[in-house]
């Protein structure tokens, strides 16, 4: 039920012209907090429903004020990067790829693209894709 309601978002998100992985985003955060029936994606398809009334509104909002939010959405980005073996070259260089083109490039898919087409190159050329080696 949730890929339905994620199907239905991302079609008519696609119609207003909404990045699709929004509604793959929204979802994901709707299941890790606990929901499982497709119910929170429809509410929060809902509520992306309404906030395109709140629009102008919010375009309005000088963007000069959205910089402390997103110095913080940062902050909250950046703690996944404390996990990362940075001794093993196999996941440091895929991931100084992938955090260095996104906001080089403004996009988010050019970053993780490149990183996992950076992770493949060095699995095949380091043959760990056959050997599996540590």
């Amino acid at each position: 039920a949730a890929f339905w309601a994620d199907a239905i978002g991302t079609f008519f998100g696609g119609i207003l012209g909404t990045s699709s992985v929004t509604t793959y985003g929204e979802s994901m955060a709707g299941v890790y907090e606990g929901g499982r029936t497709g119910l929170t994606a429809m509410w929060i398809a809902f509520f992306n429903f309404l906030s395109m009334f709140f629009a102008p509104l919010f375009g309005s909002i000088p963007t000069l004020s959205t910089g402390p939010a997103l110095i913080m959405v940062g902050v909250f980005m950046a703690e996944g990067l404390g996990t990362i073996d940075w001794h093993d070259y196999v996941q440091a260089i895929p991931s100084v790829v992938t955090v260095l083109l996104m906001p080089a490039t403004y996009k988010i898919e050019v970053g993780i693209i490149a990183g996992l087409m950076t992770l493949a190159m060095i699995k095949i050329l380091t043959l760990r894709i056959v050997f599996n080696l540590p």
